[in-house]
């Protein structure tokens, strides 16, 4: 009696391995898509972040030495506005993520001897999240400065 009770009882975990054949596969890609999709988020999100923060040390570096360089102070701002624009494309962002600050110590900003800093402030929006009418979620905001010396000749 004990034998047929011991083949019954391996017959009946045969059948239930069968059942459960496969169940692991589906189980471990749902976990690994329930885990994976946050990191990968997770990632490209400090990537744009990491991106924001060398493109706006890169645009006030080049903003403040353009500045320096003009003339008068109408074709320096242009001059600065636009190496700040130059300088976020080439890092996939918007100019119009960004604002520039220029201010100098004396005042005048085209006079030799004056350092002049500049300031980029740039807001980071989250990837893959867009909004209607210009209106985005922020993953951080970054800024940097850049300080030059106006020289004696230019």
């Amino acid at each position: 009696m004990s034998r047929i009770h011991g083949r019954l009882r391996k017959a009946l975990c045969l059948q239930d391995d069968a059942r459960e054949q496969g169940s692991a596969v589906v189980e471990f890609t749902f976990l690994a898509l329930l885990l994976m999709v946050p990191v990968v988020y997770f990632v490209i999100t400090v990537g744009q972040v990491q991106g924001g923060s060398f493109a706006v040390v890169g645009a006030a570096d080049q903003a403040a030495k353009v500045y320096v360089a003009q003339p008068d102070a109408a074709s320096a701002q242009a001059a600065a506005e636009q190496a700040v624009a130059i300088a976020l494309a080439d890092f996939g962002h918007s100019p119009t993520q960004a604002t520039l600050g220029i201010s100098c110590n004396p005042g005048d900003c085209q006079a030799a001897g004056t350092t002049v800093t500049t300031t980029v402030h740039l807001t980071i929006p989250l990837p893959f999240i867009p909004f209607a009418d210009g209106f985005r979620l922020s993953a951080t905001e970054v800024d940097a400065s850049a300080t030059q010396l106006v020289g004696n000749f230019r």
